[in-house]
């Protein structure tokens, strides 16, 4: 692999990968009934249109959950794979379920990070600014609050002091070590695909 080929694809997976970023998080912020009148919500639904509109006539919600956003971060993925593999010399004919697959564990595996990182940047903000009014801080407490809810249930109360996100991130690197990681394996996904993981 000579090195323009190797520059294509750090570019176009740098920018795909950006805009997968962009669809998941609309998938995710309807999913935690995050507040779509957040500036930074809006660029995330201006963003997305242009892709998804055309999509939900084909690809209906189903209770509530905007299953559009699903399907085109899937399709994103999936291009992002094939052009890599083709970039990269690998032939997919004959492989597209498996590259499907792979595209599924890949949004699944952003999906746990997304929230991984949410996670990270609520622990810091709670520390450096607690109770901030930035719309990205809103936006991510909002993110991190249906994930840390259920656990702050059966924590008892330590006088102030939240420990729930630990158990968050320990529930989900677990599920990334056990679920993910054997996933990817069990399907053989090559070493070449790892960005997307």
């Amino acid at each position: 692999m000579n090195g323009l080929t190797t520059a294509a694809v750090y570019v176009i997976q740098t920018l795909g990968s950006l805009y997968l970023l962009i669809v998941l998080l609309r998938f995710i912020l309807q999913l935690v009934r995050a507040d779509f009148y957040n500036p930074l919500s809006q660029f995330i639904v201006r963003a997305t249109s242009p892709l998804l509109m055309p999509l939900r006539r084909i690809v209906p919600g189903f209770g509530g959950v905007d299953l559009a956003s699903l399907v085109l971060a899937i399709l994103v993925q999936l291009a992002l794979m094939v052009v890599t593999l083709l970039l990269m010399g690998y032939g997919i004919g004959g492989f597209l379920l498996q590259v499907l697959i792979w595209s599924v564990i890949g949004v699944t595996a952003l999906f746990l990070k997304i929230f991984f990182f949410a996670l990270i940047i609520s622990v810091i903000l709670s520390w450096v600014a607690p109770g901030s009014h930035n719309p990205a801080a809103q936006l991510v407490n909002q993110l991190c609050e249906p994930l840390l809810m259920p656990i702050r249930r059966f924590l008892p109360s330590l006088g102030g002091l939240d420990i729930s996100p630990i158990f968050a991130f320990i529930a989900l690197n677990l599920l990334d070590m056990l679920v993910i990681r054997n996933l990817a394996a069990m399907t053989n996904m090559p070493t070449i695909l790892s960005p997307f993981m």
